[in-house]
């Protein structure tokens, strides 16, 4: 028996590595999908057809649709993180350590409309219906993604509140409070419209660039920071 094992041992190890090997190549499909059409318009068997399998394998590897978001998320926030710890490496006064960081991720959100998309998705659900259909792995590399990319804009805070710039109470929940606030705001400079009163009871509508979301966004967190708000 003791022979056997080793044997054993390694067709498992080459079965993980080929099982590994190909949920990457799925969520590389997956990216690729997400990028080209948008997360609305990307199918499983789309996904399915570009690694060459049918859809019954995808599900052997995923629980759904919703785990592929979850897990595609974790890879554009993968390379969001890289952006912000370049952003915040800079250094600088507080405030322009700040501006630099949330500027990263308007530039970076912009940059990746499907990012938005999917963040946006997976934030309508309730933590129990994530748990539901994401398996905990999963949900875990998720968290991890978040607040890996969270860690620098609080951490960014915590420094100013030290250094005497900033008056925020609670730096984790401002952070995600302008993370979740973003998304919004990105969604709105995608759309480039504004809704208003041209006179009372008639709307009209106006433009806004990108620019200006991403300098409000800015202007909102410095604000927010110096004791703007009550996070």
């Amino acid at each position: 028996m003791s022979s056997r094992a080793p044997e054993t041992d390694g067709r498992r190890s080459a079965a993980a590595a080929r099982r590994r090997a190909r949920e990457a190549e799925i969520l590389q499909a997956t990216r690729a999908l997400f990028d080209e059409r948008g997360v609305r318009d990307a199918q499983i068997e789309d996904i399915a057809k570009a690694v060459g399998i049918n859809r019954a394998i995808v599900y052997r590897h995923f629980s759904g649709k919703e785990e592929l978001f979850a897990l595609t998320l974790v890879g554009y926030l993968e390379e969001m993180r890289g952006a912000l710890e370049t952003a915040s490496a800079a250094g600088g006064p507080a405030d322009e350590r700040l501006a630099r960081i949330v500027g990263a991720f308007v530039d970076y959100a912009l940059a990746h409309p499907a990012f938005v998309d999917c963040a946006q998705a997976l934030m309508r659900r309730s933590g129990p219906e994530l748990l539901d259909e994401i398996s905990e792995s999963a949900l875990f590399r998720l968290g991890r993604g978040i607040s890996g990319c969270l860690s620098i804009l609080s951490g960014a805070l915590e420094d100013g509140v030290r250094a005497g710039d900033f008056t925020v109470s609670d730096p984790t929940l401002l952070a995600n409070t302008l993370y979740a606030s973003g998304l919004g705001a990105l969604q709105l400079a995608r759309v480039g419209i504004l809704v208003k009163e041209a006179a009372p009871g008639v709307p009209t509508v106006g433009e806004i660039s990108h620019d200006q979301v991403r300098d409000y966004l800015v202007v909102s967190a410095l604000a927010l920071a110096r004791g703007g708000g009550r996070a």
